[in-house]
């Protein structure tokens, strides 16, 4: 039997609890335009901790563990911003320049095999409106995007709060990383003494499930952006880098970074090098980092702590985004880790009762 069924809720406090839920939702729906540089803050000191955590036990001081893990995480931080975006966006500007050539290309070679061998209408491969659809749009967009960096410069205030959370952020990571312990003491007082052990257990199999997805999946997405990247790279196929960054970042779905990249990368070796040889090179590089992401890096970075079956990734990624956007599609896994942790709680409290049992 759990604390709760021991100490039941009465009327006034089950009251007061909808009260404090309400005013909190309510509060946080008002200050949601400000939490933004919170919350990336919270989200670095997570990750951060554990490794703060094993310095102290090495008898480093925890002043000096957090100056460490807050440099490294500001270095690769800044090695992203400086480093890597600007050679995406270079990668990206290239691709949407010679995507027409591309298009005129299959035009030209592929779309009349395709009509004389399958006896399609050839106005369903009208390629060539598709083509001239996206120079406009490109252009279109080249001057959006002129006109938006101009309003946004022009803008002073707009400045000064990219600014401020440029600045806020590092601030607040440094000071929740070092008090990062402190806070969740604090947190546990407050706890009701009848809820403190179901509450404990259901935050730490949370935490276990949590860090298992966070820190452990993302470090296997990196990994397989590295290798996939550096492989392509190796091919010489010239959007290395952007094709090995997208199939790294889908591959939170099993098999789904596979799939996309190996996709991509195929038809872009393709048009690059119009030769079937070079496929060959391509597929070799997936399937290198699909057998390496199987046996070696999911088992030992994630292992089978997160418990969601494929198709509940999925079904969980669709519905973050449909509900709430791309930060839904950021928090679906995380929020469905939780629940599967509720979840198994409340289907144990299942087969206790007395339901179960008659």
């Amino acid at each position: 039997m759990s604390s709760l069924d021991k100490h039941p809720l009465s009327g006034t406090d089950r009251l007061l609890l909808l009260v404090v839920v309400v005013a909190a939702s309510g509060l946080l729906y008002l200050l949601s335009p400000i939490l933004t540089p919170f919350i990336v803050s919270a989200f670095f000191a997570y990750m951060g901790d554990p490794l703060v955590d094993r310095l102290e036990a090495r008898n480093v001081p925890r002043a000096a563990g957090v100056s460490i893990v807050f440099t490294g995480i500001l270095s690769v931080c800044l090695l992203v911003l400086l480093v890597l975006l600007p050679l995406l966006q270079q990668q990206l500007v290239t691709l949407l320049a010679k995507l027409p050539l591309y298009l005129e290309y299959l035009q030209k070679h592929w779309v009349p095999a395709l009509v004389t061998k399958l006896g399609l209408d050839p106005e369903l491969f009208d390629l060539a409106s598709v083509k001239t659809l996206i120079t406009e749009q490109w252009q279109q967009a080249g001057g959006i995007a002129k006109d938006f960096l101009g309003s946004v410069f022009s803008s002073s205030l707009m400045v000064l709060a990219w600014l401020a959370n440029l600045v806020l952020i590092p601030v607040v990571t440094f000071y929740l990383l070092r008090d990062w312990d402190i806070f969740v003491g604090r947190l546990r007082e407050l706890i009701p003494r009848a809820w403190e052990g179901d509450t404990v257990k259901l935050t730490v199999e949370s935490d276990a499930v949590l860090s298992a997805f966070l820190r452990g999946q993302l470090l296997v997405m990196l990994a397989l952006a590295t290798i996939y990247s550096t492989g392509l790279w190796m091919v010489g196929l010239e959007f290395a880098l952007l094709i090995g960054i997208i199939a790294g970042l889908v591959s939170f779905v099993p098999y789904l970074g596979f799939i996309v990249g190996a996709g991509l990368a195929t038809v872009a070796a393709y048009l690059q090098f119009q030769e079937l040889g070079i496929l060959l090179a391509v597929v070799a590089v997936f399937g290198v980092g699909q057998l390496l992401e199987s046996f070696v890096l999911t088992p030992k970075l994630v292992g089978d702590r997160i418990g969601l079956h494929p198709v509940a990734v999925i079904f969980a990624v669709m519905a973050g985004g449909q509900l709430f956007g791309f930060f839904g599609i950021l928090l679906a896994l995380p929020v469905a880790a939780v629940v599967m942790v509720v979840l198994r709680h409340v289907h144990e409290r299942y087969l206790q009762s007395q339901i179960y049992g008659q």
